[in-house]
Parts: structure tokens; C-alpha cells; sequence
């Protein structure tokens, strides 16, 4: 303390009630953030009461995270705390969105063991703009419906659905099941199996056919056989025989057959599971043994 009329502080002073440390305090002086008040003779910079109140300050802006500029700015008058700290929460909670994605990205790569160009990859399609994402969900869609007039609206509507954007928020399940998702939709295997499925669709709906027709048949599958296996009901006994008339009427089973095949797919099946992350739901209820049955009693009846 130099004690001439008034308080004044050195650099060390400063350093000694305030714990920082000399270099940080001088390097903050010299970047213009903490101007000394004066000299002293032997040309040390000299500090006041308010400018170590102003280096608390700038200690704690700086422990918060922000950068020299727009500290400078607060203490210039030119903006205010508050909308500074609005700003470095925006930037914030880009950052924490970048590093959930880098977590979700180094987890399924341990998680895989995967290359390195397979990491690429995964790297690539987590950080891809919302657009980006929204083109490859699009052609997807375009590609599995493209000429099939016929095909359930609802059915369009539930495979845009299901391919949900990756939220804005996401949980690093989220990322890691978009990352997987994005990969199985570009898959031309896996577009040409939900083709074939809507195929079948279409070509068993005349344009006067109510949309949701498809899922009320579904629902109705479930429904039977269900009661058949609770019943213990064997798909290969007589009673199965009626089961089938119940739910399929005159159609041609072995055309049913193949459709409920595609739609059993193992594939089909993770890409509901995937979609059911994303949308931050729970996982729907595959059925596996309504369809497993209903499959095995059309082996069983192949004729009408």
C-alpha cells in the first residue's frame, strides 16, 4: 500500500488479497481490463479501492467462462451483465450440445470397436445441420413411396414420423440412435425392404379405400391371434384354419404370407426401436408372437 493521502495498491498487493497471482493480474492490465490509476516514481502501476473491486469482478466473469472482449465491454459500459450472461448461455448450450454429440460419438465407437473409417462416418452423420438430416429423412420417404400412389397415407405419415430429426436437445441414446438410424435409412437393402412393404400395401387398396385401413388390419391380427394363444390355440390345428377365414376373408394367404414376413424383418423391427429413442418414447410392443403364429398358421393353412 502506498500511503500518500490515498489508498493505493501494487500489483503484488493486489495479487496477495485477492489470491490471483501476479502474472494473471499484470497480463489483465495489459490487455486493458484493469487500468492502473497511476504510477508510482519508479514506474509501477498503482491500483485503487475500485480497481480491485473492478478485478473481483473480473475474476468472476472470467472463472464464468467469458472471453476477454466481452468482459471489456461490461466494464466499458457497453452492454450490461445480464445480457452478457444471456449470450454466453446461448453459446453454452451450443457447446454442450457439441460435446453430447462427441460423447454419443466415442461411446458407439468403443462401443462397436469400430475404424477409424467407420468413426468418419458416425462423426459426419451426428453433426449434420437439421436440414441436412431433414434431406435424408425426405429421401428416404421419396424413395420407399415413389409411384405408389395407392399406399396408405398413414402409413407415409408414421415412416416420416418414425425418422424424426434429431431434437435440438438431445440425449447422447438420442444421437447414438440417430447415428444408427441415418446409417439403416441410406442402407439400399433396407430402402428396398420397406418398398416391398409398401408395395404390398398398394396393392391391396383400391382409391376408395379409407386411409388407416392398413393399421385397423394390423390391429385386428394382433387382436385375434393374441386370443388364439391365450386360448392355446395351435396354428396348425383346424381351429387355426378358422382363424385365419376370420381375419383374412378370401384374400390370397400366401401373398399375406410373404407381406407379414417383410414386415416381421429383424431390421424393420431395430429401425422401430431406433424411432422410438428418437421421438423420446417408450418402445412399442412388437407382437412378436401374435405375428410368429399368424405366420406359422398360414404355413400351416396355405389354402383358402
Amino acid at each position: 500500500m502506498i500511503d500518500d493521502g490515498t489508498e493505493l495498491f501494487t500489483i503484488g498487493e493486489l495479487a496477495r488479497s485477492t489470491s490471483l497471482t501476479v502474472r494473471t493480474i499484470r497480463y489483465w492490465s495489459d490487455e486493458g481490463v484493469l487500468t492502473p490509476v497511476t504510477r508510482s516514481a519508479g514506474g509501477y502501476r498503482l491500483y485503487d479501492a475500485e480497481s480491485a473491486a473492478r478485478l473481483e469482478l473480473i475474476r468472476t466473469l472470467r472463472e464464468l467462462g467469458l472471453g476477454l472482449d466481452a468482459v471489456r465491454r461490461v466494464l466499458a459500459g457497453e452492454t450490461t451483465v445480464a445480457q452478457v450472461a444471456a449470450a454466453h448461455v446461448s453459446a453454452l448450450d451450443a457447446q454442450i450440445s457439441s460435446l453430447k454429440v462427441t460423447r454419443a460419438v466415442l461411446s458407439t465407437v468403443a462401443r462397436r470397436g469400430s475404424t477409424a473409417e467407420e468413426m468418419t462416418l458416425m462423426n459426419k452423420l451426428a453433426r449434420l445441420s437439421a436440414a441436412e438430416r431433414r434431406r435424408i429423412v425426405e429421401e428416404f420417404v421419396a424413395e420407399v413411396f415413389d409411384g405408389l400412389d395407392t399406399a396408405d397415407p398413414d402409413i407415409r405419415t408414421r415412416l416420416r414420423f418414425h425418422a424424426a430429426h434429431l431434437p435440438d436437445d438431445p440425449t447422447p441414446e438420442q444421437v447414438d440412435a440417430w447415428v444408427e438410424l441415418a446409417e439403416l435409412i441410406q442402407d439400399p437393402e433396407f430402402r428396398a425392404l420397406m418398398r416391398a412393404m409398401v408395395e404390398f400395401n398398394a396393392a391391396d387398396r383400391g382409391p376408395e379405400v379409407p386411409a388407416g385401413t392398413s393399421l385397423w388390419f394390423m390391429s385386428r391380427l394382433i387382436q385375434l391371434a393374441g386370443q388364439a394363444l391365450r386360448e392355446g390355440t395351435a396354428p396348425d390345428s383346424p381351429e387355426a384354419d378358422g382363424v385365419l377365414r376370420g381375419l383374412l376373408g378370401d384374400a390370397d394367404r400366401a401373398a399375406v404370407l410373404d407381406r407379414l414376413t417383410a414386415a416381421a424383418n429383424v431390421r424393420v423391427a431395430r429401425y422401430r426401436e431406433l424411432s422410438a429413442v428418437l421421438n423420446g418414447l417408450e418402445p412399442a410392443a412388437g407382437y412378436e408372437r401374435e405375428f410368429a403364429w399368424v405366420v406359422a398358421a398360414l404355413r400351416a393353412h396355405p389354402d383358402r
